[in-house]
């Protein structure tokens, strides 16, 4: 018979455990990424993953479970937003140890980078700093909502649909920094490469609102978010 002692030490284990099962699946971390922008409708977030409606409610009920997640309902909707910014903490912790300790995602990532030049070699202080300055314009390239939620300080909204039209806007005498939702998201990239083609001086920081609100800086809500 097992011990008491050894009980408990195997019942904190498997609720620990727990986390882990919820985001086993590929999908379910997307899914979790998404939300890490604010809140969304479950429809939007089968489109956003590219999964049915069906797949989608069934990985965020795993989520639920664990916790990580939570809905509410406004008329025939149902929205769901992270518990907590730890769950967005959890993610950007998870995925940057999957980044150092995996070398195929690294490979994977550098396929994003394959110009060096696109990148900005700026620290996330040495961008808010020169932000703040009015060295540089910061583009967040995101939908209007998740920027509402929340956004890098004295960063500008221009969703990638809109940038094209929008040029006008923008001074050619500065550098232009776009930014999306993180190393996984291709927006800002494809922004960049657009300005460049332009004769902007456009480079891309591949930290979205998570990685910066992990690392303690600052992020400006809109006071038109939910």
């Amino acid at each position: 018979m097992k011990s008491s002692g050894r009980q408990v030490k195997d019942l904190l284990y498997a609720q620990v455990a727990r986390i882990g099962k919820a985001v086993c699946s590929p999908k379910r971390l997307e899914l979790i990424d998404l939300l890490c922008q604010g809140e969304k409708p479950v429809e939007r977030l089968a489109a956003e993953a590219q999964i049915s409606l069906k797949l989608a409610s069934a990985h965020l009920k795993e989520l639920r479970q664990a916790h990580m997640v939570e809905a509410r309902k406004e008329g025939k909707n149902v929205y769901y937003r992270l518990t907590n910014e730890a769950v967005a903490d959890f993610w950007v912790a998870i995925r940057s140890l999957a980044e150092d300790r995996l070398l195929e995602l690294r490979a994977a990532l550098a396929k994003l980078a394959e110009h060096a030049h696109e990148l900005t070699p700026m620290s996330s202080e040495e961008l808010l700093a020169r932000a703040k300055r009015g060295d540089v314009i910061v583009l967040d390239v995101r939908p209007p909502s998740e920027y509402a939620t929340g956004h890098l300080p004295y960063a500008q909204s221009m969703p990638l649909d809109e940038l094209k039209k929008r040029l006008a806007e923008l001074p050619r005498d500065k550098p232009v920094v776009a930014y999306c939702r993180g190393p996984f998201c291709l927006m800002s990239k494809e922004a960049v490469e657009y300005l460049n083609q332009e004769g902007f001086h456009a480079v891309r920081f591949e930290d979205g609102v998570a990685e910066w609100r992990a690392h303690g800086l600052p992020v400006e809500v809109e006071e038109s978010a939910p």
